[in-house]
């Protein structure tokens, strides 16, 4: 395939984009969030008055492909060598893994003599249900603070980038795979050629990939763009990530929808040469569907950044409404998505006085961009905080239940995605 570099304009300036999956240059916008700082970049106390970079969070789609993506202005060793996000303080994502583990081993008999290799494994939240099994496991973590974590827990585990060459070198280790788990990390890559391709090299011949992933359509249906970050380099449509694995000598033999992260999909991938897999009625089921709302025309893609607009709009005014009356309004969370949401539209102290977060890595520090500070949970108990906007809001039921003692106060809870929603 031969690769072609076109120049395009973009607010006043020049790029040279090209799609990370098939070359193609890169001609029309999907939406643009303006200028934003990663977002996972805590700011310390000594920091907030320093120079901090923005870059910015202009999303493409790629005629030819269909794949939704953002440019790279920062390398992955920037963002991921040292990480902010650990799984494990979210209970409900606890339990989502666990129940993977246990439908992996119900469904293809993994057993003592399998070795499971996660890609981007975290802090071992899900492998170690693996090992609570006696299951062989390997993570894959570039993140060296997060890695540490699972290894404390048991998980063996190696600090690199996952691709072409750190799948052979696995591989002459004697490491090659059963089960290749790629949950939540298909978006991260920024080589995505050459990440489905080191996949394609670990995997045993009759062994199975995962993958779990962000549905671009559940993101548009749902308005979901406070998704969309610097860490996030892609968003896939069962359409499109067919067509890459496609490429690299993979077949995807099924597919599950779940409600993960406002709406993922779950694929199960297979050598192309393995013919004890078929393809499944809901892979052709999902492929029809897609196909059927335009997923393959640009023109179903252009509406979104009006969609994120009004979005914008409405929680302003909901917030000004409420500072207005004398609330007093907090946040639950300081996730990635939360980050996206608050400099896209400009939210910062004046509308909220602080948010909580469970995790200790970000308490006391403050959120890029927005500079608002970042408290143990507790805090809302000292405070009570007329209104609590989550942040995570993926993980709502959950921080409802916990936070539920607001309502000793008559205190609410706001989420702001896929519009303002106020639960009592």
């Amino acid at each position: 395939m031969v690769q072609t570099t076109k120049t395009i304009e973009i607010g006043g300036t020049t790029t040279n984009a090209t799609c990370r999956f098939c070359k193609t240059s890169l001609r029309h916008t999907f939406v643009d969030l303006g200028m934003s700082p990663l977002c996972e970049s805590y700011l310390s106390s000594e920091q907030i008055n320093e120079m901090e970079p923005f870059y910015p969070l202009h999303v493409h789609i790629c005629h030819n492909c269909f794949l939704v993506q953002l440019e790279s202005y920062v390398s992955p060793g920037n963002i991921f060598t040292e990480y902010a996000y650990f799984s494990s303080y979210a209970d409900t994502w606890l339990k989502h893994a666990k129940a993977y583990t246990d439908l992996m081993v119900k469904r293809f008999g993994f057993n003592e003599q399998s070795q499971i290799v996660e890609l981007a494994s975290n802090d071992g939240y899900l492998l170690q249900y693996f090992v609570e099994k006696n299951i062989p496991v390997l993570g894959v973590e570039p993140a060296a603070n997060i890695a540490k974590v699972a290894m404390e827990k048991n998980v063996s585990t190696v600090v690199e980038f996952f691709g072409r060459e750190c799948a052979n070198k696995l591989v002459g280790q004697g490491k090659q795979a059963d089960l290749v788990v790629a949950n939540n990390v298909l978006a991260h890559v920024p080589d995505l050629n050459d990440f489905v391709a080191g996949i394609k090299i670990l995997l045993k011949p009759q062994g199975v990939a995962t993958g779990e992933f962000q549905h671009l359509m559940r993101l548009m249906a749902e308005n979901q763009f406070d998704t969309i970050y610097h860490e996030h380099f892609c968003y896939h449509s069962f359409i499109t990530i067919e067509k890459v694995f496609a490429a690299h000598g993979m077949t995807l033999f099924d597919v599950e929808e779940l409600p993960t992260h406002g709406g993922s999909l779950r694929i199960y991938a297979c050598h192309q040469e393995d013919s004890s897999k078929v393809v499944s009625d809901r892979c052709i089921e999902l492929r029809n569907r897609e196909e059927k709302d335009g997923f393959t025309s640009l023109e179903r893609y252009q509406n979104f950044t009006e969609q994120v607009k009004e979005t914008k709009r409405k929680l302003l005014d909901f917030l000004i409404k409420l500072k207005r009356e004398g609330k007093t309004v907090v946040g639950y969370g300081a996730p990635g998505k939360g980050n996206t949401l608050l400099n896209y539209c400009g939210i910062r102290t004046d509308f909220l006085d602080y948010t909580v977060d469970r995790n200790p890595y970000k308490q006391g520090k403050f959120l890029p961009g927005t500079h608002i500070p970042i408290y143990h949970p507790d805090k809302i108990q000292e405070t009570k905080p007329d209104y609590v906007l989550i942040l995570p809001w993926n993980f709502k039921d959950e921080i409802i239940e916990q936070m539920s003692f607001i309502r000793d106060w008559n205190g609410q809870f706001v989420v702001p995605i896929p519009e303002v929603r106020v639960y009592s």
